[in-house]
């Protein structure tokens, strides 16, 4: 369309704007579209002349979250996402579900740029509460196998122990790599309940990177090794908060079936990186809360990719492509994000495929209770 002259966009930029598989939107200070991609056409359903002409009240009733939303982001010029945005109408042709992401834009603060994204995160949440019955099948299995894991894994620490005081200081990492995996195999053996237990899991302040150091560790030293793994690291991320052994378990599954993907390709690599998502929330079913997960953490491959047939039942248990495998893997990983309160979602096609982790953040409770505590307009930042 041929936005007005204040919001204007260059060739370039409307291009860019059109090429995205969203509807996008720009909203002036009177609430009229001042912008609209062919996706937002589509969307409304009506041409960018018609829309020059409209406000976004004129589709979607005034009660729709959508407009909390943009009075949030247009008192603070801030930014926000939202996921399960409710903006049915008739004009749209009944009801919609919608996950939406507002910004005032940094040389025209009165203008909003929204973007619509048709799918939503929170249904793949929903198919993961799903996925947590499946999984629990396997709890008898579990527990009959416990006693005989442990006695092999007692005389593989000892073996280490023994090779350690003969052991070049080269050496010496890899027995002391064996011995601590060793003892956090045995903690997961002695938490197999994990898929019917409904205590709360044992959490603290977990840094991320820590973490993904150690599983590269790892895979380097075993399933990953001659394997490229690159890291982009947000160096001020906070805390997650979250069980530091299940943290392990969730991206060594990741990385193994990033490396099996990427098996055998002379280019095959796999990237690791960690974001600050902040507005990142979602419903939790069942309530009105809304769950911040500002914390996004990712394993990326250029590996084969998923295969169409399975992808949306990926984190299914029993669901594997592999022929010897047996599809508990990423059912326990989506378990377990589940159980922290997380979301996991997982995005490919051929020569890429992307699992995506939003997790919350840890918040010292001292400081919590200290700005409770304070008197209205006192409070710290």
């Amino acid at each position: 369309m041929t936005p007005s002259d204040d919001a204007s966009f260059s060739p370039t930029e409307t291009g860019v704007l059109n090429a995205l598989p969203h509807p996008v939107f720009v909203l002036g200070p009177d609430g009229k579209f001042a912008f609209v991609n062919s996706d937002a056409e589509q969307f409304f359903s009506s041409g960018a002349a018609s829309l020059a002409k409209r406000k976004l009240s004129d589709f979607i009733p005034y009660d729709s979250p959508i407009f909390g939303l943009i009075d949030q982001v247009r008192q603070n010029h801030s930014r926000i996402s939202e996921y399960r945005v409710d903006v049915s109408s008739p004009r749209l042709g009944g009801e919609r579900l919608v996950d939406v992401y507002v910004s005032s834009m940094a040389d025209r603060p009165e203008h909003l740029v929204v973007m619509i994204q048709l799918r939503s995160i929170a249904d793949k949440m929903d198919r993961q509460l799903t996925h947590r019955s499946a999984a629990r099948t396997v709890t008898g299995l579990a527990a009959m196998l416990a006693h005989e894991i442990r006695n092999p894994l007692s005389g593989i620490k000892g073996a280490a122990q023994l090779l350690e005081t003969a052991a070049t200081d080269e050496d010496r990492v890899l027995t002391r790599l064996i011995q601590e995996e060793s003892d956090r195999i045995v903690k997961l053996v002695d938490r197999m309940e994990v898929f019917s237990d409904q205590r709360p899991i044992e959490r603290s302040a977990v840094n991320i990177h820590s973490v993904l150091e150690h599983v590269k560790t790892l895979a380097k030293s075993g399933f990953a090794r001659g394997i490229r793994i690159h890291e982009t690291y947000d160096p001020s991320l906070p805390s997650v908060y979250a069980n530091r052994d299940q943290l392990v378990q969730v991206f060594i599954n990741l990385l193994k079936n990033a490396s099996e993907a990427v098996a055998g390709r002379e280019d095959g690599e796999i990237r690791l990186s960690t974001a600050f998502r902040p507005g990142v929330r979602l419903s939790v079913p069942g309530t009105k809360t809304r769950v911040t997960l500002p914390l996004e953490f990712i394993v990326e491959d250029n590996g084969v990719g998923v295969p169409d047939d399975i992808r949306e039942h990926i984190f299914d248990p029993f669901v594997t492509t592999k022929p010897s495998g047996t599809g508990l893997g990423l059912a326990l990983v989506a378990k377990i994000i589940g159980d922290h309160g997380g979301v996991i979602e997982c995005e490919s096609h051929s020569g890429h495929t992307m699992f995506r982790v939003l997790m919350p953040a840890w918040t010292d409770p001292k400081r919590s209770d200290e700005a409770a505590n304070q008197p209205m307009g006192r409070r710290t930042r």
